[in-house]
């Protein structure tokens, strides 16, 4: 749960109090591999439709994310597949056999994601699916000499069933994945969200809260400047703004997970508030065991990289992943090191 120090008051009631934790956010966790530190998100941050096209660009590589003409997916849009990939990460950790289509009854789908269960409930989330559906990624990938051009969809298909017809009470939905979501759950490309995000009442707060939990992760705290913080989030909101709703975040204190504070040199810093169990927590023989020499290794493969944080973050990874056991330490931790390299170049 959130810390004492919180305000609670500024978080949404708990209409359905569940558990501490849930698996989440799919999405970020390939976007983190694929194009790690873009600038900004590909979900929307607004209630109103986007129907432009967003292109961004780093290190050479770049990806465009085409709405359809009912508008970008929005970051409320993304619950459902929260919903989805929860699901799914359960069913793998029971080891049952998962597949790319998932079925799902709506009101535990509000409920999950601490919603409303009244009939403009259901409805709009039939028109999620609708965005989600229409929602395409575009994106290069450079390897050495090669370049390969990727599109792709969040979901491949949605339908829906409901009582007596078209007026009447929607019952289950069935979803398809796209291989781009599902390749990412088999290969366990997942952080864990804190349940009170679906209680943060603004979509720049849900964006900045992710952006926290992916950046600052395990760390005990993390700093990053006011105007590329805004440019991370997406916001079309003016700078000035953003400072003040940064400031209103600071002075209720009610991120979960961390808390938050404005630093002298217009910086922000997230400290951890401890409800995300550090890696370094874990005694010495639970840790994945590295050699000496291969942080030589680690340097010639991801040049300009500071080797230890790359550990930090493989660490993180691999925890968040289910700390699955590891035939080689030392060669996934190398080839976690190449991948950064690959998509990213120098940092």
């Amino acid at each position: 749960m959130v810390s004492d120090t919180t305000n609670l008051d500024s978080l949404l009631p708990d209409r359905y109090p569940q558990g501490d934790l849930f698996i989440c956010d799919i999405a970020d966790a390939v976007l983190k591999d694929l194009v790690a530190q873009m600038e900004h998100p590909f979900y929307s941050l607004s209630k109103k439709p986007e129907t432009t096209v967003r292109r961004y660009e780093h290190n050479g590589n770049w990806i465009e994310i085409v709405p359809s003409v009912k508008g970008l997916a929005t970051i409320y849009d993304k619950d459902i597949l929260i919903y989805c990939i929860s699901q799914l990460i359960a069913k793998k950790n029971k080891g049952e056999a998962i597949s790319k289509r998932v079925r799902i009854t709506a009101r535990e789908l509000l409920m999950f994601t601490n919603r409303g269960t009244s009939g403009k409930d259901y409805e709009a989330m039939c028109e999620a699916l609708d965005r989600l559906d229409g929602t395409r990624i575009r994106t290069n990938i450079k390897r050495g000499d090669e370049e390969q051009f990727s599109a792709f969809g969040l979901i491949d298909s949605a339908s829906v069933a409901r009582k007596f017809g078209l007026d009447g009470r929607l019952l289950w939905c069935e979803i398809t994945l796209s291989d781009w979501v599902f390749n990412a759950v088999n290969q366990n490309e997942c952080l864990t969200l804190h349940r009170d995000y679906f209680r943060l009442r603004k979509p720049l707060e849900r964006r900045i809260y992710e952006i926290a939990r992916k950046h600052c992760g395990r760390q005990p705290s993390w700093s990053i400047s006011i105007e590329l913080l805004h440019k991370k989030t997406g916001s079309k909101s003016l700078l000035k703004q953003f400072r003040y709703l940064l400031k209103d975040l600071a002075r209720t204190n009610h991120l979960p997970d961390y808390t938050v504070s404005l630093e002298d040199g217009d910086m922000i810093l997230f400290t951890n508030r401890a409800t995300i169990k550090a890696v370094e927590a874990l005694s010495s023989r639970d840790i994945p065991q590295l050699d000496d020499d291969v942080y030589h290794d680690a340097r010639l493969a991801a040049p300009g990289w500071d080797v230890y944080h790359l550990k930090s973050e493989w660490l993180s990874f691999w925890d968040d992943s289910g700390r699955p056991p590891l035939r080689d330490p030392n060669a996934a931790f190398l080839a976690f090191c190449r991948r950064r390299y690959e998509k990213q170049g120098r940092p």
